[in-house]
C-alpha cells in the first residue's frame, strides 16, 4: 500500500476525539503509520510477539502531567483485514486508531473472538459512530 487512505489531519482529529470524550484535556499523543516489517518488529520487540498485527499501542504509565503516549497502525495490515470484514480501508483504520488511542488511556480486552464482546470494543464502535458520550 503505497498511500494511506486515512489523512494524518482526519487521524490527529479522531484521537482528540477520542481525548475529548473520554474526558482527557492534555495529552501528548502520536500515531503513525509504518509497514509490515516495523509494525512486526515493534511486535516482536516490545511484546514479545513474532508477527504481523494491526496497531500497537504504548502509554508512559504513572507519569504525572499530561497523558503521553504512542500508536502505531499497519495500513496494509488494516487492508486486508478489511477485505476480510467488507469494510472499506479507510473506516478499518479510523477503528485502529479509535483501538490503539483507547489501550494507551488503558481500555484492554480478551484476546481472540471474545475482544468484540468486550467493554471496550463496544466503547470503541460507539465512538466510531460519533456517540462518544459517558462511558
Amino acid at each position: 500500500m503505497r498511500r494511506c487512505p486515512l489523512s494524518r489531519a482526519a487521524a490527529a482529529a479522531l484521537a482528540r476525539r477520542v481525548l475529548a470524550a473520554e474526558g482527557v484535556r492534555h495529552a501528548a499523543l502520536s500515531v503513525t503509520f509504518v509497514g509490515r516489517r516495523r509494525i512486526r518488529s515493534l511486535n516482536r520487540r516490545y511484546l514479545g510477539h513474532d508477527r504481523e498485527t494491526d496497531v500497537i499501542a504504548f502509554a508512559l504509565a504513572g507519569a504525572p502531567g499530561p497523558l503521553v503516549g504512542d500508536v502505531y497502525c499497519a495500513p496494509e495490515i488494516a487492508a486486508r483485514a478489511a477485505r476480510r470484514f467488507g469494510v472499506p480501508v479507510r473506516e478499518e483504520l479510523r477503528r485502529l486508531v479509535v483501538h490503539g488511542v483507547l489501550h494507551v488511556l488503558g481500555y484492554d480486552h480478551p484476546a481472540g473472538e471474545r475482544r468484540t464482546g468486550s467493554g471496550m470494543w463496544k466503547r470503541q464502535e460507539r465512538l466510531l459512530r460519533g456517540g462518544g458520550g459517558a462511558r
